[in-house]
This record gives structure tokens, C-alpha cells and sequence, in this order.
């Protein structure tokens, strides 16, 4: 389907200049709701069942309605104005008021005020259509179980539903036939064949996803609002690439513990950080529930880059063992501002699984924005490793 420029040349007559801005103006309506989504994007992923995957689930969005310049006449109570009262080069002309307005501000005033609009968007339009932008490359997907495919045709048969007669190949029968009988019918029975359907099962791709968060006493809310922006973002794009996902929710400070997906961001905690028990609880999940052959395995975890000094060790070795039978494993350390990212305890650890080529990846997060680059970083990694 062609579509038209809306600034190109002009060939046509009036209908093409209507067209024209009618163009321009949907362009324009775009951009604004576009910006009006971005900046309301903190507020869609608050809430706690933000990665679940309800179709349904809708978000109202505030969009400023705007009004082409035109020319208007001067409201019938305004005194002041351009050519009115004592002025002289250089004087700055305020906005006249009309009579009653600015002396009583708690009573209903008849001044014009900004109009808005609010648009109801279903939260996967939005992710789909912040995702296309992103213009990211697909993953390589690992085969899983078997699943049914749809209906494919394969073959004819004499005997089948009148919905699927194949004219052309019954018509080649008749020709075949009659070349061998010249005085028999046109059509016969025999004559007749019906495509066949039937179902092939193909291998399902699906994936697990591990989520790990350090729900320390070290971790603010800003860190927890930063890690929940990641792991929004990580599992709508796996979405993308897999028929199945089934996502693992894993909190910890000296012990972890599973949790449900509501729970997950809910869940607070006290005490000191020990990072190895999260590793260790992912790996006994992926033991006790997920074969890494069958299963596409993805690990992110997110902390502050706090842990346990005498840990390090224990934390390396259960990095490891994640890294031989994942896909990906990946980092998000929420830093403020004023410190260096990923120098840490926990950035260390990585820097050395990433030199001894684990397929992992570590990102500093100090604010929204970063996300975008560590969501892009971590698909481009991907798409190279499986070139």
C-alpha cells in the first residue's frame, strides 16, 4: 500500500490540500501522544502486576489538546490592550483581566482555562509500540518440548468435504483420464480430489526467566523503582521471541526465598546482604524445575553492589554454575549518581565472569533513562553471541 508524503509536492487540486493538513495534523497528534506516553511511562509500570501479561489491562493518559493559530476578537470585557492607556517604547503589556477575574480565587471563575484529553491504551499497545522503536534485533531461540502446529495441507484424496475440492487438480484428473478415455464423461467421481489437512507438531520454543532482587535494608525505594523499570522492559521483549515464558520471582538478604509475582515487589527486608543465596536458590529451581535442555534460561539480577565480603567466593561459584547452563545472565546496579556503576563487590564478580566469556552483562542505573540503553545493550549481545 503506497502512502503519501504529507509535505511533498503538490499535483492535486483542493482535495490533496485538505488531505495535505489533515496528514500533518495526525503526525503532529502522534508525536504529542507519543510524548504524553514516555512521560507517563513511571506511573504505567508502578503498579505491582505490572509484568503480568493481562492483555487487557488499560492506563488513562493525559494529552494536551491543542488548537490551530487563528485570529480571534477581543473578549467584550477587556479594557486594556495594544493602543489603550498610557504607554511608551519598551513597556511590558500584561494580559488585561476582565471584570471579576483574579480578586476571588476560590469562586468559579468564566476565565478560559488549558484543555486536555485523556486516552484510555491498553499497556501491551503501548509496549508494542515503544518496542518497535527501539529497533532491536530478534534472539536465537533453543527448541524446547513439542507442540501442535496449525493445520497445514499435505496431499489429495478422493473423499473429503466439498469446502476443500481443488478444482484445478480435479480438472488435471479429468484431462488425464479422458486422454486415455476419449468418449468417457467429462467428470466422474473418480475424477474428484479433495485437499487434505493434517496436524504437525513442531518444536516449542519457551524460556524461564529469573528475576533476583536484593531486598536488603541497603536498597532504597528509588533502587527498587529503578530494578522494577528493568525487569519490566526484559521480560516484554523475551515475549517477543518466545512462545512460552514462565517468569521465577526471587528475593533475598542473608537467606532467599521464592515468590509470587504480586508479592515480589511488595517485599521488604532487614539485615545484611548475602548474594549467594539468591544464586544458589536460582540453581536449585533450574535443578528441581527446569531442564537447561529443553529450556531457554535467563538470569537478571539487581542490587546496590553491596555483599557480604567473606561471600565472595560462594558468590562467584554460584554465578558460574548459572552461567554454564543459562543463555544470559544480566546485572543492573542501581548507583546513585555521585559513585562510579559497577565498582562494587558485586560489579567485580562480573567483570570477571565476563572475562572468562560467560555470556553475561552488567549496567550501571542511575535514573529511568539508563534502562533504555541497558534493554538495547542486552539484545545486541544476545544477536552477536548467536551469530
Amino acid at each position: 500500500m503506497s502512502t503519501l508524503k504529507p509535505d511533498g509536492p503538490r499535483t492535486g487540486g483542493e482535495w490533496y490540500d485538505l488531505f495535505s493538513r489533515g496528514a500533518r495534523d495526525w503526525l503532529r497528534h502522534n508525536e504529542k501522544v507519543r510524548h504524553a506516553v514516555r512521560k507517563s511511562l513511571p506511573e504505567i509500570i508502578s503498579g505491582a502486576d505490572v509484568l503480568g501479561n493481562n492483555g487487557n489491562r488499560t492506563v488513562h493518559i493525559p494529552v494536551r489538546f491543542l488548537e490551530h493559530y487563528r485570529f480571534r476578537l477581543m473578549d467584550t470585557g477587556s479594557r486594556n490592550g495594544v493602543g489603550q492607556g498610557d504607554a511608551k517604547p519598551g513597556d511590558v503589556l500584561s494580559q488585561g483581566r476582565g471584570p471579576g477575574q483574579g480578586k476571588d480565587k476560590g469562586a468559579g471563575g468564566k476565565g478560559e482555562g488549558g484543555l486536555e484529553f485523556v486516552l484510555e491504551l491498553k499497556v501491551d499497545d503501548i509496549v508494542d509500540w515503544l518496542w518497535e522503536e527501539l529497533k532491536l534485533p530478534n534472539l536465537q531461540s533453543k527448541a524446547g518440548s513439542m507442540e501442535d502446529d496449525e493445520y497445514t495441507r499435505e496431499g489429495w484424496d478422493r473423499r473429503g468435504a466439498r469446502s476443500r475440492l481443488d478444482k484445478r487438480r480435479s480438472l488435471k484428473e479429468s484431462i488425464k483420464r479422458r486422454a486415455v478415455q476419449a468418449k468417457g464423461p467429462v467428470f466422474t467421481n473418480e475424477d474428484l480430489r479433495y485437499r487434505q489437512l493434517v496436524k504437525r507438531q513442531r518444536p516449542a520454543t519457551q524460556a524461564v526467566v529469573f528475576f533476583a532482587l536484593d531486598v536488603s535494608s541497603s536498597m532504597t525505594e528509588r533502587d527498587r523503582k529503578l530494578a522494577k523499570t528493568f525487569f519490566f522492559w526484559v521480560i516484554q521483549g523475551l515475549r517477543r521471541q518466545y512462545n512460552r515464558i514462565e517468569p521465577v520471582f526471587v528475593a533475598h538478604t542473608i537467606q532467599a526465598w521464592e515468590f509470587n509475582e504480586d508479592e515480589f515487589f511488595q517485599v521488604r527486608g532487614q539485615g545484611g546482604t548475602v548474594a549467594s543465596t539468591a544464586f544458589n536458590k536460582v540453581a536449585s529451581i533450574i535443578d528441581e524445575r527446569y531442564n537447561p535442555a529443553r529450556y531457554n534460561i535467563y538470569v537478571f539480577y539487581s542490587s546496590d553492589g553491596d555483599n557480604f565480603r567473606e561471600d565472595r567466593e560462594s558468590a562467584l561459584e554460584g554465578l558460574r554454575r548459572l552461567g554454564r547452563v543459562g543463555n544470559f545472565m544480566g546485572y543492573v546496579e542501581t548507583s546513585p549518581p555521585s559513585r562510579d556503576g559497577l565498582d562494587t563487590e558485586i560489579g567485580e564478580l562480573f567483570e570477571q565472569l565476563s572475562e572468562s566469556n560467560l555470556p553475561v552483562g552488567a549496567y550501571a542505573l542511575t535514573e529511568e533513562e539508563d534502562v533504555w540503553e541497558a534493554i538495547r545493550s542486552f539484545f545486541r549481545d544476545q544477536a552477536r553471541d548467536a551469530a
